[in-house]
């Protein structure tokens, strides 16, 4: 175990005994006492194609050897070009340009730049505010912490984050409206187009959502429509529509890109965690050709980080979609969540579970204080931690997120293991949930 202050490691938790991790094979791992753990969420929902993929170490070894680093300015390499090229099979839309980067985070704050390059191209030097959703996460640094709709994590830096325009999330367990969908409309996507009307759309340059709410809302799965009709909104005022798929993308969904499922073709496309099965760092933006050709022509875009456009991280990710091509992972997602979906629906049976939902390989789990009304435990309860640690303890790993009901309160955590895992590993995963919840009175 290593903790603070006998590790020099500042860790994300402070004061917690954190096992040292000493390896890990399709979705399980082991630390150095010999403890093995289902990884029951992926990490962060990182890991698709399952731990301990020699190949990919070896692909980063051989480039790394070759030529570790140039920067993006200087030159490009064989490594990024032809995983380039090959990406824009799956991309979805004409999305089929590549700027690679190190995290999530930094896509999502390289899209809003680029959406914003955009319109100064288009002598259009009005349009700056992107429009988040009220539930939503797309990043950590300043820029996109205040995109995301999670006051639980914006309120230490409250003061230092710009305002951003918020139009309602379509959530349907926790409807804004208190409607149900169908007989709902989708009323919900209507206030996009009220926010733009009420912000001015002359200054409006993007909308930023993902195709399923993520940790911010437990694996939420929107209406189909919701999607396409907020395409046809960002198109009739001119705003382009940003669809993050850090958490989604990748087969996460059982298929390559969430917003696939909708069928919309969006204007930049946002990657992450998936790219890379977690064996290196990286973010990416897919961009549009609409948008390239317009930065082109109006003198490129002003951007960049030293490790963007990263030859080893462009290897990584090329073995990364080998694993996912020839071993048909995407549609094992599919298959496997919608077994691992349906064992999850045992749960409904202790009395705070609340719901299960989500698609392909991407499932969250909610904790209510009362099922009929939905009522949240309060967030000082801590319920989601409360089971993260008991699993935890029973070996399997989850992902918990707070604030799934209104922002603040609403426990939930999310099942996302490698699209690896054995139908017993499968089993096992529910039987400890199971036991967890049992034990602590939930």
């Amino acid at each position: 175990m290593a903790r603070y202050p006998e590790s020099n490691v500042f860790h994300r938790p402070l004061g917690r005994d954190m096992p040292v991790i000493d390896r890990g094979a399709g979705a399980l791992l082991w630390d150095q006492a010999g403890r093995r753990y289902i990884d029951g969420s992926g990490g962060a929902v990182v890991v698709n194609i399952g731990h301990g993929r020699g190949e990919v170490a070896a692909a980063m070894a051989e480039q790394a050897g070759r030529a570790a680093y140039v920067h993006g300015t200087h030159f490009t390499s064989e490594a990024i070009e032809s995983y380039a090229r090959r990406l824009a099979a799956y991309t979805p839309g004409d999305c089929n340009r590549l700027y690679l980067v190190s995290g999530g985070s930094e896509a999502n704050e390289t899209a809003v730049k680029m959406a914003r390059a955009f319109h100064l191209a288009n002598k259009q030097p009005s349009r700056f505010k992107t429009v988040r959703r009220s539930i939503s996460y797309h990043g950590n640094t300043l820029t996109t912490l205040a995109l995301s709709g999670r006051p639980n994590l914006q309120a230490p830096y409250k003061p230092m984050l710009p305002h951003v325009a918020e139009t309602m999330a379509p959530f349907c367990y926790h409807c804004p409206l208190g409607k149900s969908y169908p007989s709902c409309e989708v009323a919900c996507v209507d206030e996009l187009e009220a926010t733009i009307l009420r912000e001015g759309p002359e200054t409006v340059s993007a909308f930023i959502a993902e195709p399923i709410l993520g940790a911010s809302a437990g694996a939420g799965v929107p209406p189909e429509d919701y999607a396409r009709r907020a395409r046809e909104i960002c198109t009739k005022h001119g705003v382009l529509y940003i669809d993050d798929e850090v958490m989604c993308g990748f087969g996460r969904t059982g298929r390559w890109f969430g917003i696939e499922w909708s069928g919309v073709q969006p204007d930049l496309v946002t990657c992450g965690k998936g790219m890379t099965g977690g064996y290196m760092p990286v973010g990416a933006v897919l961009a549009s050709e609409r948008i390239v050709d317009t930065l082109l022509k109006g003198g490129g875009f002003v951007h960049g980080f030293t490790f963007s456009h990263n030859a080893v991280t462009a290897a990584a990710a090329a073995r990364t979609l080998d694993i996912l091509e020839q071993e048909n992972l995407v549609e094992r997602a599919r298959v496997a969540g919608e077994t691992l979906l349906a064992r999850l629906q045992s749960l409904l049976a202790h009395p705070h579970v609340g719901d299960v939902r989500g698609r392909g390989l991407m499932l969250g789990v909610e904790l209510v204080a009362d099922k009929a009304t939905r009522k949240p435990f309060p967030r000082a309860e801590k319920k989601a931690e409360a089971v993260f640690a008991r699993a935890f303890e029973h070996g399997l790993v989850t992902y918990p997120g707070g604030g799934c009901a209104d922002g603040v309160n609403g426990d939930s955590f999310m099942i996302s293991p490698p699209f690896v895992i054995t139908d017993a590993e499968s089993a096992e995963l529910v039987a400890i949930l199971d036991r967890s919840l049992t034990e602590l009175g939930l």
